[in-house]
Protein backbone atom coordinates (compact mmCIF):
# COMPACT_ATOMS: atom_id res chain seq x y z
CA UNK A 1 0.00 0.00 0.00
CA UNK A 2 2.75 2.45 0.96
CA UNK A 3 4.45 1.96 -2.42
CA UNK A 4 1.46 3.87 -3.81
CA UNK A 5 2.42 7.31 -5.11
CA UNK A 6 -0.40 8.83 -3.06
CA UNK A 7 1.20 7.71 0.20
CA UNK A 8 4.64 9.20 -0.52
CA UNK A 9 6.01 11.56 2.10
CA UNK A 10 4.24 9.94 5.05
CA UNK A 11 5.78 10.49 8.46
CA UNK A 12 4.49 10.16 12.04
CA UNK A 13 3.45 13.83 11.96
CA UNK A 14 1.64 13.40 8.64
CA UNK A 15 -0.15 10.30 9.94
CA UNK A 16 -1.27 12.34 12.95
CA UNK A 17 -2.59 15.00 10.53
CA UNK A 18 -4.50 12.31 8.63
CA UNK A 19 -5.97 10.96 11.87
CA UNK A 20 -7.24 14.39 12.93
CA UNK A 21 -8.61 15.07 9.42
CA UNK A 22 -10.29 11.64 9.31
CA UNK A 23 -12.06 12.20 12.63
CA UNK A 24 -13.12 15.70 11.53
CA UNK A 25 -14.60 14.41 8.27
CA UNK A 26 -16.20 11.47 10.11
CA UNK A 27 -18.05 13.89 12.39
CA UNK A 28 -19.41 15.62 9.28
CA UNK A 29 -20.14 12.35 7.46
CA UNK A 30 -22.25 10.70 10.20
CA UNK A 31 -25.27 13.05 10.01
CA UNK A 32 -25.00 13.28 6.22
CA UNK A 33 -24.83 9.50 5.81
CA UNK A 34 -28.01 9.02 7.84
CA UNK A 35 -29.79 11.94 6.19
CA UNK A 36 -29.01 10.83 2.63
CA UNK A 37 -30.10 7.27 3.37
CA UNK A 38 -33.42 8.39 4.86
CA UNK A 39 -34.05 10.72 1.90
CA UNK A 40 -33.28 7.81 -0.44
CA UNK A 41 -36.02 5.72 1.15
CA UNK A 42 -33.80 3.30 3.11
CA UNK A 43 -32.81 2.89 6.77
CA UNK A 44 -30.26 5.38 8.13
CA UNK A 45 -27.71 2.69 9.06
CA UNK A 46 -27.34 1.79 5.36
CA UNK A 47 -25.96 5.28 4.78
CA UNK A 48 -23.49 4.75 7.63
CA UNK A 49 -22.40 1.37 6.25
CA UNK A 50 -21.78 3.06 2.90
CA UNK A 51 -19.75 5.79 4.57
CA UNK A 52 -17.53 3.19 6.23
CA UNK A 53 -17.01 0.71 3.38
CA UNK A 54 -16.91 3.08 0.40
CA UNK A 55 -14.80 5.58 2.32
CA UNK A 56 -12.10 3.00 3.05
CA UNK A 57 -12.16 1.31 -0.38
CA UNK A 58 -11.97 4.54 -2.40
CA UNK A 59 -9.10 5.69 -0.19
CA UNK A 60 -7.27 2.44 -0.92
CA UNK A 61 -7.99 2.03 -4.64
CA UNK A 62 -8.96 5.49 -5.92
CA UNK A 63 -6.91 7.95 -7.92
CA UNK A 64 -6.88 10.95 -5.57
CA UNK A 65 -4.92 11.49 -2.35
CA UNK A 66 -7.73 13.41 -0.71
CA UNK A 67 -10.99 11.91 -1.97
CA UNK A 68 -13.64 11.17 0.65
CA UNK A 69 -16.39 8.90 -0.67
CA UNK A 70 -19.81 8.07 0.65
CA UNK A 71 -23.51 8.61 -0.05
CA UNK A 72 -24.27 11.99 -1.64
CA UNK A 73 -27.29 14.11 -2.39
CA UNK A 74 -26.93 13.64 -6.15
CA UNK A 75 -28.06 10.03 -5.84
CA UNK A 76 -31.20 10.69 -3.80
CA UNK A 77 -33.79 11.01 -6.62
CA UNK A 78 -32.58 8.00 -8.61
CA UNK A 79 -32.16 5.80 -5.49
CA UNK A 80 -35.57 6.76 -4.17
CA UNK A 81 -37.14 6.00 -7.55
CA UNK A 82 -35.50 2.55 -7.61
CA UNK A 83 -36.61 1.78 -4.05
CA UNK A 84 -40.21 2.85 -4.74
CA UNK A 85 -40.44 0.98 -8.05
CA UNK A 86 -38.25 -2.08 -7.49
CA UNK A 87 -37.53 -2.31 -3.75
CA UNK A 88 -34.41 -2.14 -1.59
CA UNK A 89 -33.00 -5.51 -2.71
CA UNK A 90 -33.01 -4.40 -6.34
CA UNK A 91 -31.35 -1.12 -5.31
CA UNK A 92 -28.40 -3.21 -4.13
CA UNK A 93 -28.27 -4.95 -7.52
CA UNK A 94 -28.39 -1.61 -9.36
CA UNK A 95 -25.53 -0.33 -7.23
CA UNK A 96 -23.55 -3.53 -7.90
CA UNK A 97 -24.07 -3.16 -11.67
CA UNK A 98 -23.10 0.50 -11.51
CA UNK A 99 -19.86 -0.52 -9.81
CA UNK A 100 -19.03 -2.93 -12.62
CA UNK A 101 -19.76 -0.21 -15.19
CA UNK A 102 -17.43 2.21 -13.40
CA UNK A 103 -14.63 -0.38 -13.34
CA UNK A 104 -15.10 -0.99 -17.08
CA UNK A 105 -15.09 2.76 -17.76
CA UNK A 106 -11.85 3.14 -15.85
CA UNK A 107 -10.26 0.09 -17.48
CA UNK A 108 -11.05 1.49 -20.94
CA UNK A 109 -9.65 4.89 -19.86
CA UNK A 110 -12.90 6.81 -20.25
CA UNK A 111 -12.15 9.07 -17.30
CA UNK A 112 -11.38 12.08 -19.47
CA UNK A 113 -14.52 11.64 -21.57
CA UNK A 114 -16.79 12.29 -18.58
CA UNK A 115 -15.13 15.68 -18.23
CA UNK A 116 -16.58 16.68 -21.61
CA UNK A 117 -20.17 16.55 -20.38
CA UNK A 118 -21.47 20.13 -20.86
CA UNK A 119 -21.85 22.34 -17.81
CA UNK A 120 -25.40 23.17 -18.88
CA UNK A 121 -26.31 19.49 -18.42
CA UNK A 122 -24.57 19.03 -15.06
CA UNK A 123 -26.00 22.23 -13.61
CA UNK A 124 -29.42 21.34 -15.04
CA UNK A 125 -29.67 17.98 -13.31
CA UNK A 126 -27.91 19.04 -10.08
CA UNK A 127 -30.29 21.96 -9.73
CA UNK A 128 -33.19 19.60 -10.41
CA UNK A 129 -31.86 17.20 -7.79
CA UNK A 130 -31.63 20.11 -5.34
CA UNK A 131 -35.31 20.93 -5.87
CA UNK A 132 -36.29 17.29 -5.29
CA UNK A 133 -34.20 17.02 -2.12
CA UNK A 134 -35.53 20.31 -0.73
CA UNK A 135 -39.17 19.54 -1.49
CA UNK A 136 -38.78 16.03 -0.09
CA UNK A 137 -37.84 17.45 3.33
CA UNK A 138 -40.73 19.89 3.69
CA UNK A 139 -42.85 17.14 5.27
CA UNK A 140 -40.26 16.37 7.96
CA UNK A 141 -39.67 20.10 8.55
CA UNK A 142 -43.39 20.61 9.20
CA UNK A 143 -43.79 17.35 11.12
CA UNK A 144 -46.33 15.87 8.71
CA UNK A 145 -46.66 12.20 9.55
CA UNK A 146 -47.99 9.24 7.56
CA UNK A 147 -46.74 10.71 4.29
CA UNK A 148 -45.91 8.24 1.55
CA UNK A 149 -42.66 8.50 -0.37
CA UNK A 150 -43.53 9.68 -3.86
CA UNK A 151 -41.44 9.20 -6.98
CA UNK A 152 -42.53 12.39 -8.75
CA UNK A 153 -42.19 16.00 -7.63
CA UNK A 154 -45.78 16.97 -8.41
CA UNK A 155 -47.09 13.99 -6.44
CA UNK A 156 -45.05 15.08 -3.42
CA UNK A 157 -46.34 18.65 -3.63
CA UNK A 158 -49.97 17.55 -3.99
CA UNK A 159 -49.62 15.29 -0.96
CA UNK A 160 -48.06 18.09 1.10
CA UNK A 161 -50.92 20.41 0.18
CA UNK A 162 -53.50 17.91 1.36
CA UNK A 163 -51.75 17.48 4.74
CA UNK A 164 -50.95 21.11 5.55
CA UNK A 165 -53.60 21.15 8.28
CA UNK A 166 -51.59 18.53 10.19
CA UNK A 167 -48.50 20.71 10.80
CA UNK A 168 -46.73 19.78 14.05
CA UNK A 169 -45.59 23.00 15.74
CA UNK A 170 -43.01 21.09 17.81
CA UNK A 171 -41.39 19.76 14.66
CA UNK A 172 -41.31 23.24 13.16
CA UNK A 173 -39.61 24.61 16.31
CA UNK A 174 -37.06 21.76 16.21
CA UNK A 175 -36.33 22.29 12.51
CA UNK A 176 -36.02 26.09 12.85
CA UNK A 177 -33.54 25.68 15.73
CA UNK A 178 -31.47 23.30 13.62
CA UNK A 179 -31.59 25.65 10.62
CA UNK A 180 -30.49 28.66 12.69
CA UNK A 181 -27.61 26.65 14.13
CA UNK A 182 -26.46 25.65 10.61
CA UNK A 183 -26.60 29.27 9.44
CA UNK A 184 -24.99 31.07 12.40
CA UNK A 185 -22.51 28.64 13.99
CA UNK A 186 -20.04 28.81 11.04
CA UNK A 187 -20.09 32.61 11.28
CA UNK A 188 -19.21 32.80 14.97
CA UNK A 189 -17.58 29.41 15.68
CA UNK A 190 -16.11 28.15 12.38
CA UNK A 191 -14.15 25.30 13.99
CA UNK A 192 -17.19 23.65 15.57
CA UNK A 193 -18.67 20.69 13.58
CA UNK A 194 -21.90 22.46 12.73
CA UNK A 195 -23.87 19.50 11.34
CA UNK A 196 -23.27 17.39 14.43
CA UNK A 197 -24.26 20.28 16.69
CA UNK A 198 -27.36 20.85 14.55
CA UNK A 199 -28.40 17.28 15.38
CA UNK A 200 -27.37 17.11 19.03
CA UNK A 201 -28.84 20.39 20.33
CA UNK A 202 -32.33 19.96 18.75
CA UNK A 203 -32.34 16.36 20.02
CA UNK A 204 -31.57 17.50 23.60
CA UNK A 205 -34.21 20.25 23.39
CA UNK A 206 -36.91 17.83 22.26
CA UNK A 207 -35.99 15.32 24.98
CA UNK A 208 -36.10 18.01 27.68
CA UNK A 209 -39.06 20.16 26.65
CA UNK A 210 -41.41 18.13 24.44
CA UNK A 211 -40.55 14.42 24.53
CA UNK A 212 -42.56 12.10 22.31
CA UNK A 213 -44.03 15.08 20.43
CA UNK A 214 -41.96 14.72 17.24
CA UNK A 215 -41.08 11.82 14.96
CA UNK A 216 -37.58 10.43 15.48
CA UNK A 217 -35.28 7.94 13.80
CA UNK A 218 -36.38 5.42 16.41
CA UNK A 219 -40.11 5.93 15.83
CA UNK A 220 -39.75 5.93 12.04
CA UNK A 221 -37.12 3.21 11.52
CA UNK A 222 -36.89 1.34 14.80
CA UNK A 223 -33.46 2.71 15.68
CA UNK A 224 -30.02 1.94 14.31
CA UNK A 225 -28.40 -1.46 14.70
CA UNK A 226 -25.28 -1.55 16.89
CA UNK A 227 -23.87 -4.58 15.07
CA UNK A 228 -21.80 -4.91 11.93
CA UNK A 229 -23.71 -5.41 8.66
CA UNK A 230 -24.14 -8.95 7.35
CA UNK A 231 -22.40 -10.07 4.17
CA UNK A 232 -24.94 -11.11 1.54
CA UNK A 233 -24.67 -11.59 -2.21
CA UNK A 234 -27.73 -10.10 -3.99
CA UNK A 235 -29.88 -12.46 -6.05
CA UNK A 236 -28.85 -11.26 -9.50
CA UNK A 237 -30.80 -12.66 -12.45
CA UNK A 238 -30.80 -11.85 -16.14
CA UNK A 239 -34.34 -10.51 -15.87
CA UNK A 240 -33.31 -8.10 -13.12
CA UNK A 241 -30.30 -6.97 -15.13
CA UNK A 242 -32.55 -6.12 -18.10
CA UNK A 243 -34.78 -4.05 -15.80
CA UNK A 244 -32.06 -2.34 -13.77
CA UNK A 245 -29.26 -1.69 -16.28
CA UNK A 246 -30.60 1.75 -17.22
CA UNK A 247 -30.88 3.19 -13.68
CA UNK A 248 -27.55 1.47 -12.92
CA UNK A 249 -26.00 3.33 -15.85
CA UNK A 250 -27.34 6.64 -14.55
CA UNK A 251 -25.86 5.83 -11.11
CA UNK A 252 -22.52 5.04 -12.76
CA UNK A 253 -22.55 8.25 -14.80
CA UNK A 254 -23.53 10.40 -11.82
CA UNK A 255 -20.97 8.66 -9.65
CA UNK A 256 -18.25 9.12 -12.24
CA UNK A 257 -19.08 12.78 -12.84
CA UNK A 258 -19.30 13.72 -9.16
CA UNK A 259 -16.19 11.77 -8.12
CA UNK A 260 -14.08 13.35 -10.88
CA UNK A 261 -15.45 16.82 -10.13
CA UNK A 262 -14.54 16.27 -6.49
CA UNK A 263 -11.05 15.13 -7.48
CA UNK A 264 -10.63 18.23 -9.68
CA UNK A 265 -11.68 20.46 -6.78
CA UNK A 266 -9.11 18.69 -4.58
CA UNK A 267 -6.44 19.24 -7.25
CA UNK A 268 -7.23 22.94 -7.33
CA UNK A 269 -6.99 23.21 -3.54
CA UNK A 270 -3.71 21.30 -3.21
CA UNK A 271 -1.82 21.61 -6.50
CA UNK A 272 -1.70 17.81 -6.83
CA UNK A 273 -3.06 15.81 -9.75
CA UNK A 274 -5.40 12.83 -9.61
CA UNK A 275 -5.56 9.82 -11.93
CA UNK A 276 -9.07 9.97 -13.40
CA UNK A 277 -9.18 6.40 -14.71
CA UNK A 278 -7.88 4.94 -11.48
CA UNK A 279 -10.45 7.03 -9.62
CA UNK A 280 -13.24 5.43 -11.67
CA UNK A 281 -11.88 1.96 -10.92
CA UNK A 282 -11.68 2.78 -7.21
CA UNK A 283 -15.25 4.09 -7.21
CA UNK A 284 -16.32 0.96 -9.10
CA UNK A 285 -14.70 -1.39 -6.58
CA UNK A 286 -16.40 0.48 -3.73
CA UNK A 287 -19.81 0.24 -5.40
CA UNK A 288 -19.38 -3.47 -6.14
CA UNK A 289 -18.47 -4.35 -2.55
CA UNK A 290 -20.69 -1.91 -0.62
CA UNK A 291 -24.01 -3.55 -1.69
CA UNK A 292 -22.71 -6.88 -0.37
CA UNK A 293 -22.95 -5.32 3.10
CA UNK A 294 -26.29 -3.59 2.53
CA UNK A 295 -24.82 -0.22 1.55
CA UNK A 296 -26.21 2.16 -1.05
CA UNK A 297 -24.30 3.64 -4.03
CA UNK A 298 -21.48 6.02 -3.19
CA UNK A 299 -19.26 8.54 -4.92
CA UNK A 300 -16.68 11.20 -4.12
CA UNK A 301 -18.22 13.94 -1.97
CA UNK A 302 -16.98 17.43 -2.82
CA UNK A 303 -17.84 19.03 0.55
CA UNK A 304 -16.33 16.22 2.62
CA UNK A 305 -13.22 16.10 0.42
CA UNK A 306 -12.75 19.86 0.88
CA UNK A 307 -13.24 19.42 4.65
CA UNK A 308 -10.56 16.72 4.62
CA UNK A 309 -8.07 19.05 2.92
CA UNK A 310 -8.90 22.00 5.17
CA UNK A 311 -8.49 19.77 8.24
CA UNK A 312 -4.94 18.88 7.18
CA UNK A 313 -5.46 15.58 5.35
CA UNK A 314 -2.22 14.55 3.66
CA UNK A 315 -2.77 11.07 2.20
CA UNK A 316 -5.52 8.48 1.63
CA UNK A 317 -5.03 7.45 5.25
CA UNK A 318 -7.41 10.26 6.22
CA UNK A 319 -10.19 8.52 4.25
CA UNK A 320 -9.36 5.21 5.95
CA UNK A 321 -9.39 6.86 9.38
CA UNK A 322 -12.72 8.49 8.53
CA UNK A 323 -14.29 5.10 7.76
CA UNK A 324 -12.83 3.57 10.91
CA UNK A 325 -14.12 6.45 13.05
CA UNK A 326 -17.66 6.11 11.68
CA UNK A 327 -17.55 2.33 12.25
CA UNK A 328 -16.43 2.84 15.86
CA UNK A 329 -19.21 5.37 16.35
CA UNK A 330 -21.80 2.86 15.11
CA UNK A 331 -20.53 0.19 17.49
CA UNK A 332 -20.47 2.50 20.52
CA UNK A 333 -23.21 5.08 20.07
CA UNK A 334 -25.79 3.68 17.61
CA UNK A 335 -28.60 3.37 20.19
CA UNK A 336 -28.43 7.09 20.99
CA UNK A 337 -29.20 7.97 17.36
CA UNK A 338 -32.74 6.67 17.83
CA UNK A 339 -33.65 9.91 19.62
CA UNK A 340 -32.65 12.20 16.73
CA UNK A 341 -35.78 14.00 15.42
CA UNK A 342 -36.49 13.76 11.70
CA UNK A 343 -37.21 17.48 11.89
CA UNK A 344 -33.55 18.03 12.83
CA UNK A 345 -32.43 16.09 9.75
CA UNK A 346 -34.62 18.19 7.42
CA UNK A 347 -32.70 21.51 7.60
CA UNK A 348 -29.41 19.66 7.02
CA UNK A 349 -30.69 18.26 3.74
CA UNK A 350 -32.32 21.54 2.79
CA UNK A 351 -29.03 23.38 3.20
CA UNK A 352 -27.25 20.64 1.23
CA UNK A 353 -29.85 21.11 -1.53
CA UNK A 354 -29.36 24.87 -1.57
CA UNK A 355 -25.57 24.53 -1.75
CA UNK A 356 -25.69 22.03 -4.61
CA UNK A 357 -28.23 24.03 -6.62
CA UNK A 358 -25.58 26.40 -8.05
CA UNK A 359 -28.25 29.05 -8.29
CA UNK A 360 -25.96 31.81 -9.59
CA UNK A 361 -24.63 29.65 -12.42
CA UNK A 362 -28.15 28.44 -13.20
CA UNK A 363 -29.50 31.99 -13.55
CA UNK A 364 -26.44 33.12 -15.52
CA UNK A 365 -26.76 30.36 -18.16
CA UNK A 366 -30.52 30.89 -18.35
CA UNK A 367 -30.02 34.61 -19.08
CA UNK A 368 -27.71 33.83 -21.99
CA UNK A 369 -30.77 32.77 -24.05
CA UNK A 370 -28.65 30.45 -26.18
CA UNK A 371 -28.68 26.74 -26.94
CA UNK A 372 -27.06 26.19 -23.53
CA UNK A 373 -30.07 27.87 -21.90
CA UNK A 374 -32.42 25.44 -23.65
CA UNK A 375 -30.29 22.46 -22.62
CA UNK A 376 -30.20 23.69 -19.01
CA UNK A 377 -33.94 24.31 -18.77
CA UNK A 378 -34.85 21.01 -20.43
CA UNK A 379 -32.51 18.95 -18.25
CA UNK A 380 -33.74 20.73 -15.12
CA UNK A 381 -37.44 20.29 -15.87
CA UNK A 382 -37.07 16.65 -16.87
CA UNK A 383 -35.09 15.94 -13.69
CA UNK A 384 -37.76 17.53 -11.52
CA UNK A 385 -40.91 16.29 -13.25
CA UNK A 386 -39.78 12.98 -14.78
CA UNK A 387 -36.49 11.45 -13.60
CA UNK A 388 -32.74 11.47 -14.13
CA UNK A 389 -32.85 8.39 -16.34
CA UNK A 390 -34.71 10.48 -18.92
CA UNK A 391 -33.19 13.89 -18.16
CA UNK A 392 -29.51 13.04 -18.59
CA UNK A 393 -29.63 11.37 -22.04
CA UNK A 394 -32.05 13.96 -23.43
CA UNK A 395 -29.92 16.78 -22.01
CA UNK A 396 -26.81 15.27 -23.58
CA UNK A 397 -28.65 14.82 -26.87
CA UNK A 398 -29.78 18.45 -26.95
CA UNK A 399 -26.28 19.60 -26.03
CA UNK A 400 -24.86 17.55 -28.91
CA UNK A 401 -27.37 19.02 -31.37
CA UNK A 402 -26.58 22.54 -30.11
CA UNK A 403 -22.85 21.92 -30.51
CA UNK A 404 -23.29 20.53 -34.03
CA UNK A 405 -25.37 23.57 -34.99
CA UNK A 406 -22.69 25.96 -33.72
CA UNK A 407 -19.94 24.05 -35.51
CA UNK A 408 -21.89 24.03 -38.76
CA UNK A 409 -22.29 27.82 -38.52
CA UNK A 410 -18.51 28.17 -38.25
CA UNK A 411 -18.02 26.35 -41.58
CA UNK A 412 -17.59 28.69 -44.55
CA UNK A 413 -16.70 28.46 -48.21
CA UNK A 414 -15.52 31.70 -49.83
CA UNK A 415 -14.64 32.49 -53.41
CA UNK A 416 -11.47 34.60 -53.61
CA UNK A 417 -9.07 35.84 -56.27
CA UNK A 418 -5.98 33.60 -56.17
CA UNK A 419 -2.34 34.72 -56.33
CA UNK A 420 0.46 33.36 -58.53
CA UNK A 421 3.92 32.62 -57.24
CA UNK A 422 6.17 35.63 -56.90
CA UNK A 423 7.44 37.13 -60.15
CA UNK A 424 10.98 38.16 -60.96
CA UNK A 425 10.51 41.61 -59.38
CA UNK A 426 9.39 39.95 -56.13
CA UNK A 427 5.78 41.09 -56.53
CA UNK A 428 2.66 38.99 -55.96
CA UNK A 429 0.12 39.01 -58.77
CA UNK A 430 -3.52 38.13 -58.52
CA UNK A 431 -5.09 35.92 -61.14
CA UNK A 432 -8.34 37.08 -62.64
CA UNK A 433 -9.28 34.27 -64.94
CA UNK A 434 -12.71 32.83 -65.53
CA UNK A 435 -11.16 29.46 -66.22
CA UNK A 436 -10.06 29.16 -62.57
CA UNK A 437 -12.47 28.96 -59.66
CA UNK A 438 -10.61 29.39 -56.35
CA UNK A 439 -12.31 28.81 -52.97
CA UNK A 440 -11.05 28.79 -49.40
CA UNK A 441 -12.72 26.31 -47.06
CA UNK A 442 -12.76 27.11 -43.33
CA UNK A 443 -14.05 25.12 -40.39
CA UNK A 444 -14.73 21.45 -39.64
CA UNK A 445 -16.03 19.59 -42.68
CA UNK A 446 -18.28 17.09 -40.92
CA UNK A 447 -21.82 15.77 -41.20
CA UNK A 448 -23.31 18.92 -39.64
CA UNK A 449 -21.83 21.20 -42.29
CA UNK A 450 -21.12 18.94 -45.26
CA UNK A 451 -24.30 19.88 -47.14
CA UNK A 452 -23.01 23.43 -47.52
CA UNK A 453 -20.61 22.16 -50.17
CA UNK A 454 -23.56 21.81 -52.54
CA UNK A 455 -23.74 25.61 -52.78
CA UNK A 456 -20.22 25.70 -54.26
CA UNK A 457 -21.32 23.97 -57.46
CA UNK A 458 -24.63 25.85 -57.51
CA UNK A 459 -22.83 29.21 -57.25
CA UNK A 460 -20.68 28.58 -60.34
CA UNK A 461 -22.56 30.22 -63.23
CA UNK A 462 -19.62 30.30 -65.66
CA UNK A 463 -17.56 27.43 -67.09
CA UNK A 464 -14.22 27.12 -65.27
CA UNK A 465 -11.61 24.56 -66.26
CA UNK A 466 -10.06 24.18 -62.82
CA UNK A 467 -11.54 24.27 -59.31
CA UNK A 468 -9.02 24.94 -56.52
CA UNK A 469 -9.99 24.28 -52.88
CA UNK A 470 -7.68 25.76 -50.25
CA UNK A 471 -8.23 23.62 -47.12
CA UNK A 472 -5.62 25.00 -44.76
CA UNK A 473 -8.24 25.84 -42.13
CA UNK A 474 -10.16 22.57 -42.23
CA UNK A 475 -9.21 20.74 -38.99
CA UNK A 476 -11.60 17.81 -39.40
CA UNK A 477 -12.94 15.78 -42.29
CA UNK A 478 -15.36 12.99 -41.41
CA UNK A 479 -16.93 10.30 -43.57
CA UNK A 480 -19.97 12.44 -44.44
CA UNK A 481 -17.80 15.42 -45.33
CA UNK A 482 -15.60 13.19 -47.49
CA UNK A 483 -18.69 11.81 -49.22
CA UNK A 484 -19.98 15.30 -50.02
CA UNK A 485 -16.56 16.36 -51.25
CA UNK A 486 -16.52 13.25 -53.41
CA UNK A 487 -19.87 14.31 -54.90
CA UNK A 488 -18.52 17.81 -55.50
CA UNK A 489 -15.51 16.44 -57.42
CA UNK A 490 -17.77 14.14 -59.46
CA UNK A 491 -20.26 16.91 -60.28
CA UNK A 492 -17.53 19.37 -61.26
CA UNK A 493 -15.89 16.89 -63.62
CA UNK A 494 -19.28 15.98 -65.10
CA UNK A 495 -20.56 19.52 -65.60
CA UNK A 496 -17.39 21.35 -66.58
CA UNK A 497 -15.10 18.56 -67.79
CA UNK A 498 -12.45 20.07 -65.52
CA UNK A 499 -10.08 19.14 -62.71
CA UNK A 500 -10.19 19.72 -58.95
CA UNK A 501 -7.02 20.75 -57.11
CA UNK A 502 -6.54 20.63 -53.32
CA UNK A 503 -4.05 22.90 -51.58
CA UNK A 504 -2.65 23.15 -48.04
CA UNK A 505 -4.72 20.28 -46.59
CA UNK A 506 -3.61 19.06 -43.14
CA UNK A 507 -2.17 15.60 -42.58
CA UNK A 508 -5.34 14.44 -40.78
CA UNK A 509 -7.53 15.60 -43.68
CA UNK A 510 -5.21 13.97 -46.24
CA UNK A 511 -5.26 10.71 -44.29
CA UNK A 512 -9.07 10.72 -44.25
CA UNK A 513 -9.12 11.34 -48.01
CA UNK A 514 -6.79 8.39 -48.55
CA UNK A 515 -8.88 6.09 -46.35
CA UNK A 516 -12.10 7.01 -48.17
CA UNK A 517 -10.59 6.75 -51.67
CA UNK A 518 -11.06 10.47 -52.34
CA UNK A 519 -7.31 11.03 -52.67
CA UNK A 520 -7.11 8.51 -55.49
CA UNK A 521 -10.18 9.93 -57.24
CA UNK A 522 -8.79 13.47 -57.25
CA UNK A 523 -5.31 12.26 -58.18
CA UNK A 524 -2.08 12.54 -56.20
CA UNK A 525 -0.69 15.07 -58.71
CA UNK A 526 -3.56 17.42 -57.88
CA UNK A 527 -2.55 17.96 -54.23
CA UNK A 528 -0.28 20.89 -53.32
CA UNK A 529 1.38 22.12 -50.15
CA UNK A 530 1.20 25.75 -51.30
CA UNK A 531 -1.76 27.47 -52.95
CA UNK A 532 0.35 29.46 -55.42
CA UNK A 533 1.78 26.16 -56.69
CA UNK A 534 -1.77 24.97 -57.31
CA UNK A 535 -2.51 28.20 -59.21
CA UNK A 536 0.62 27.81 -61.33
CA UNK A 537 -0.37 24.23 -62.13
CA UNK A 538 -3.90 25.37 -63.00
CA UNK A 539 -2.54 27.89 -65.50
CA UNK A 540 -0.77 25.10 -67.35
CA UNK A 541 -4.16 23.43 -67.86
CA UNK A 542 -5.69 26.48 -69.56
CA UNK A 543 -5.48 27.16 -73.33
CA UNK A 544 -5.68 30.95 -73.92
CA UNK A 545 -6.59 30.60 -77.60
CA UNK A 546 -9.75 28.74 -76.61
CA UNK A 547 -10.74 31.38 -74.06
CA UNK A 548 -13.37 33.80 -75.42
CA UNK A 549 -12.09 36.67 -73.33
CA UNK A 550 -8.42 36.20 -74.31
CA UNK A 551 -9.28 35.84 -78.03
CA UNK A 552 -11.43 38.94 -77.94
CA UNK A 553 -8.68 41.03 -76.39
CA UNK A 554 -6.19 39.55 -78.87
CA UNK A 555 -3.83 38.59 -76.04
CA UNK A 556 -1.77 35.53 -75.47
CA UNK A 557 -3.08 35.49 -71.93
CA UNK A 558 -5.54 37.44 -69.77
CA UNK A 559 -4.35 35.82 -66.58
CA UNK A 560 -2.10 38.45 -64.99
CA UNK A 561 -3.82 41.54 -63.58
CA UNK A 562 -2.95 44.17 -60.98
CA UNK A 563 -3.57 42.92 -57.42
CA UNK A 564 -7.19 43.24 -56.35
CA UNK A 565 -8.80 42.88 -52.92
CA UNK A 566 -12.15 41.85 -54.31
CA UNK A 567 -13.74 38.92 -52.42
CA UNK A 568 -17.12 37.36 -52.85
CA UNK A 569 -18.58 35.46 -49.86
CA UNK A 570 -21.05 32.87 -51.06
CA UNK A 571 -21.79 31.09 -47.79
Amino acid sequence: MFHDERFKGLSPDKIKQDLIAGITVGIVAIPLGMAFAIASGVKPEYGLYTTVIAGILVALFGGSRYQIAGPTGAFIPILLAIVLEHGYENLLIAGFLAGIMLIVMGAFKLGRLIQYIPRSVTIGFTSGIAVIIFSGQIGNFLGLEDLEKKQYFHETMIQLYHHLAEVNIYSVITAVIGLLLIIFIPKFFPRIPVLLVALVIPTIITLLFFPNKVATIGSAFGGISQTLPDFKIPNITWEKIKILWQPAFVIAMLGGIESLLSAVVADGMTGKRHNSNRELVGQGIANVITPLFGGIPATGAIARTATNINAGGFSPLSGIFQGAFVLLTILLFAPYASSIPLAAMAPILMVVAYNMSEMKSFIHILKLKTGDSLVLATTFLLTVFVNLTVAVPIGLGLAAVSFIKRMSEVFEVERVIPSRAKSQNDMDYDIKCQKIAFYTVQGPLFFGAADKFESVINSITWRPTVLILKMKHVPILDATGASNLHSLVTDFKKRFKGAVLISEATEDVLQMMKVTGLYKKIGAEHFFKESHDAVDFALTMIYPKQCALCSKLNRNSCQVFQKSSQMEKII
